[in-house]
């Protein structure tokens, strides 16, 4: 693995010249959590945290919040690690550290596997063994799983994989009751379905990188008319699911109308991709990458409209 790895990040160098000096500081170690990934995966477990019934607990909260933070940098080191080789050849992923060279794999693997072992044993300890067991869930689902299997075997990957990324507000839940619920299920769901569209999206744009390093995206297999066909779909299964936290406590009319104007404009989104299925490229690509664009901003007003409600509860 590092032989191969130092061999593509010098052919890294030789492409990118200049920009592909090694630096191997605290940015780039930084950058090897994937701390934008992070931030987001915190931010819904804090929500599914703050949601759940009974006092906050700050502390716990804090422990909580740590603990899936250091879990989701563990994923990401992991997953540069194992992704080394494909990423040194995708224009968007080329900068990574380990490709780069700023990194050295086994170093990433270190860090990785660290953080992983620390991070549920930590929430086991200081908060219960039902988060830390679902924490442990979804690093599992990540990096053997969807990394090291689906994702370079089959075009279904994001679909399956995508359990990891809706398991953080699931987790929050668990540390703050010891327990499930039909609320915690409605969290995990929303996100599930919202996966898919988003990736497929960004995919669209990304295909001949993925063509390139040979992994088997949805718009490589099946072809652009069936990608975007897929995405209609599930974005019309996700306008449902997306009212399902209406049956936690507490949240009402402010969530209800939030999410209705955010899926009434990401249906039109995903329409207006769909009536480019069969268009050249250019207009297709614009459409999808405007699609994605709106889908991150669409989960984060969800959260933000559910934390919304927790501080009008009070």
């Amino acid at each position: 693995m590092t032989g191969r790895v130092d061999t593509i990040a010098r052919r890294g160098g030789e492409r990118n010249g200049a920009r592909q000096r090694p630096s191997g500081g605290v940015v780039d170690h930084l950058v090897l959590l994937k701390p934008r990934v992070m931030s987001l995966v915190v931010f819904t477990g804090a929500v599914g945290f703050l949601l759940a019934p009974g006092p906050v607990d700050w502390i716990r909260l804090l422990a909580t919040l740590s603990a899936i933070a250091a879990g989701a940098g563990a994923c990401g080191a992991l997953n540069m690690w194992w992704d080394a080789d494909i990423d040194a050849n995708m224009s968007r992923t080329a900068m990574r550290p380990i490709p780069r060279g700023a990194v050295p794999p086994n170093q990433a693997l270190a860090i990785g596997a660290l953080l992983a072992a620390v991070s549920v044993a930590a929430l086991g300890l200081q908060v219960n063994w039902l988060a830390a067991a679902l924490l442990a869930l979804t690093i599992v689902i990540y990096i053997p799983l969807y990394t090291m299997v689906l994702k370079r075997w089959t075009p279904l990957n994001i679909v399956i994989g995508g359990a990891a990324g809706a398991l953080p507000p699931v987790i929050g839940w668990a540390a703050a009751t010891n327990s499930l619920s039909v609320g915690a299920i409605s969290l995990f769901v929303l996100i599930f379905l919202w996966t898919p569209p988003h990736f497929w999206a960004l995919a669209l744009c990304r295909s001949l990188d993925y063509e390139r390093v040979g992994v088997p995206m949805l718009p490589n297999v099946v072809g652009p008319a069936a990608t975007c066909r897929q995405i209609v779909i599930y974005a019309l299964l996700l306008v449902p699911a997306s009212f399902g936290p209406l049956a936690i406590p507490g949240v009402g009319l402010l969530y209800g109308s939030i999410a209705a104007a955010c899926d009434a404009i990401l249906l039109w989104r995903a329409f207006a991709l769909y009536r480019l299925r069969e268009a050249e490229e250019s207009p297709r690509r614009k459409a999808a990458m405007a699609l994605f664009a709106f889908s991150i901003l669409y989960m984060f007003l969800l959260f933000a409209a559910l934390l919304a409600q927790v501080l009008v509860r009070g």
